[in-house]
C-alpha cells in the first residue's frame, strides 16, 4: 500500500461533480473523465438533479490506478468553468 494513500490500487473508485443542470453537463463529465480512464465504461455514470431541477450531481465511478490519475481527475474538474464541486 502506498502510504501516502489510504487506498489500495486499482479500486473502484466514485468521481462526483456537480454543476448547473443542462444536455451538456453529464457529456462534460465523460469527456474529462475519459481523458485519464481510456477504458472506464461510460456507462458507470449516473446523474442525480436536485430537488427543484437548477444543478445536477454525476458520479462517474471507474477503475483507478493511482493516486496520481485520481489528483489529475480532480484538477481537470475544478479547473472547468462548469464544475462548481468536485468530489
Amino acid at each position: 500500500m502506498n502510504s501516502d494513500s489510504l487506498l489500495q490500487f486499482p479500486c473502484e473508485f466514485p468521481i462526483k461533480a456537480m454543476g448547473r443542470s443542462g444536455d451538456d453537463f453529464p457529456p462534460l463529465i465523460v469527456a474529462i473523465v475519459s481523458r485519464h480512464v481510456p477504458d472506464w465504461d461510460a456507462n458507470r455514470l449516473s446523474v442525480q438533479s436536485s430537488r427543484n431541477g437548477r444543478f445536477q450531481s454525476v458520479t462517474a465511478t471507474i477503475q483507478a490506478h493511482s493516486k496520481e490519475q485520481l489528483d489529475a481527475i480532480y484538477q481537470d474538474l475544478s479547473a472547468h468553468e462548469q464544475v462548481m464541486v468536485a468530489l
